[in-house]
Formats: structure tokens, sequence, C-alpha cells
């Protein structure tokens, strides 16, 4: 049983709150947090949203809701309650730890498989395509009202776990869940237009760097580019106009797993995107990431691209 209630009268009984997602926040990560932090001001509760990493939220989100209201961690006081968010594992907090080890309590949403439950509360659900659907499930719990300003950045939050809406953690109740978004008012064009079709010429310039790299491996069965820090300042691309480039990649007919590499500094980060029913969560977890079945990263610290590479397509189809 999901403790919706249980986790809705610890809520109600807060007199602060911090809410949080992963550090390197992506659509979930971001809108989940952002309607949370709505949906509990909505109720009464004093709720304030925060980043698991020292720089600001993605541009990409910034015309979400909610978004003006962050408050970098190093500002913020021990909360009452210490809200999780689309973070399996407690280090993912980044910057936000202390705060969390700190609070007089702590609730867990999220989504991913084999999640560690660090919190009081863990409202945990791997069935569910994204941690937003979750707080969209909540919502009812906290008997608030879904208004547009709550629903909007929980769509983001499903639209952009899912890839539109393509991934195969896209379910009967995933679509039911955005049909509800949209009756309360969620306009589902522009909200694709403004996550997927407002990319700046540094975007476009680096997404054309890693396609001149692509490569295919075992056997024809992976496609994998990568891109260094020099992309970045040279093309003047932001690190979150990064987020979507797999998906760029995965549009290649006739592979079974994408893979995008980035050397940053000393470490590289690796994204993994499944097409057809590989399992790409349970490869990243072996080189200390996490993620889905169709969507998975990790960092390997020290590292360089070549060797990664090596070691990680060994690991996917096609590979030993």
């Amino acid at each position: 049983m999901i403790p919706y209630h249980r986790a809705a009268v610890t809520l109600r009984k807060a007199s602060s709150v911090i809410v949080c997602g992963h550090v390197r926040p992506d659509g979930d990560a971001v809108g989940s947090v952002l309607g949370m932090t709505l949906a509990l001001r909505a109720a009464g509760i004093p709720a304030v949203p925060t980043l698991a990493d020292d720089r600001p939220a993605p541009s990409t989100y910034a015309f979400l809701p909610g978004y003006s209201l962050y408050v970098a961690a190093a500002d913020l006081a021990t909360p009452d309650v210490f809200v999780a968010l689309d973070t399996p594992v407690a280090e993912r907090l980044g910057e936000a730890r202390p705060l969390m080890e700190s609070a007089g309590s702590v609730v867990v949403f999220d989504h991913h498989p084999g999640a560690v439950h660090y919190g009081a509360h863990c409202v945990c659900d791997p069935a569910m395509a994204a941690t937003g659907q979750i707080v969209w499930e909540f919502l009812q719990a906290l008997e608030v009202t879904p208004t547009v300003e709550i629903a909007l950045p929980l769509y983001v939050a499903l639209l952009t776990d899912t890839g539109r809406f393509s991934y195969d953690n896209t379910s009967a109740e995933a679509f039911r869940a955005a049909a509800q978004m949209l009756e309360a008012g969620v306009d589902a064009a522009q909200v694709a237009r403004l996550v997927y079709q407002e990319r700046t010429a540094g975007s476009l310039e680096l997404e054309a760097r890693a396609l001149s790299r692509l490569t295919l491996a075992n056997n024809g069965r992976v496609a994998w580019t990568f891109l260094t820090d020099e992309d970045f300042v040279e093309t003047g691309a932001l690190p979150e106009e990064g987020e979507h480039l797999p998906d760029a990649i995965r549009v290649l007919g006739g592979v079974d797993v994408v893979m995008l590499l980035r050397q940053r500094g000393s470490e590289v980060r690796g994204n993994l995107r499944a097409k057809t029913g590989a399992d790409v969560g349970v490869i990243a977890q072996g080189f200390g990431g996490g993620g889905h079945r169709a969507a998975a990263g990790f960092t390997v610290a020290p590292g360089a691209v070549p060797d990664v590479a090596l070691q990680v397509l060994a690991k996917l189809p096609g590979g030993e």
C-alpha cells in the first residue's frame, strides 16, 4: 500500500517544509519539486523549494510556475519536514543533504526501482512513470484541488520522464494522469514548444557536434557519442541544454541502446536510453548510477571517455 495518507498527515502538521530533488535536476526533478511546493502551499503548509546543486535550476524550465521560489540550500534553516523527490539515494541530495539529515522528519516520493528507504515515510512506486505522477496522485490525500499552476510542472515531469510518452514506461495510467492535467488547464502544445522547441543556436551546434561523433558499436546494436567541457564553452550551450541530446540520438533506427558520454573535468557522466526493452537502469547501477529501464545515468570519477566507453559497451546489448 502506498502511504499517501500518512505522508499527508505528517506534512499537514509541519511548521516548515523544504522540498528538493536530485543533483543535476531533469524535468521530473524540477517539475515534481515545483508541483509539490505549490500543492503544499495551496494546503496552507509553508513550503520552500531548494536545489541539490550550488547553481541555479535549469533555465529550460524557467517558464514553470514556482520557478522563482527556489532558495539556495545554503540560505535555508533546518526544516520541520524535508521532502525528497525523485531521489532514490540520499547521496544525490548533494548540497541539500545536511538539511535532510537535520530535519525533524523526512518524506520521500520516488519512482526509481530499488530506491533506498531513507525517510520516515517513503511514498515510492516504481510502477509510476514519473515522480510527478506520484505527486499528482498525492494531491487527493492532501485534499488539494489541482490548479493549472500545480498541474503544469507535474505534466512537464511526466512528459519528460516518458520521453514525450514514447518510452516503455508510458502506461495507460500515465496517459490518464496526463489527461487529468490537461483538464486542469495545461496546454500540451504550448508545453511541448517551451520544453523542446525553444532551443538556442548554441544548443543546436552542440547537438551537431554530438551527432558528428556518433559511432555504432556492438555489431550495430549500440550508438554512442561524447561531449567535452570545451564543447559547451565553444558553443555557448548551457549544461541543461544537453539534457535531451540522448533522445536526439535515439531516433537512429536499428539500435537497441544509445549512449551519450560527457567528460566533465576528471569525471565522465553517462546517459543511456533503451529502445527495444533492454534494462539500462540495471547497467547504470553497475557503474554506481541508476534510473529506469528505458533511461538511466551514471558517473565514473575519475574517468576518461575512451576507457569508460569500453567498459560500458561491454555491458550493453551485443557486448562481451
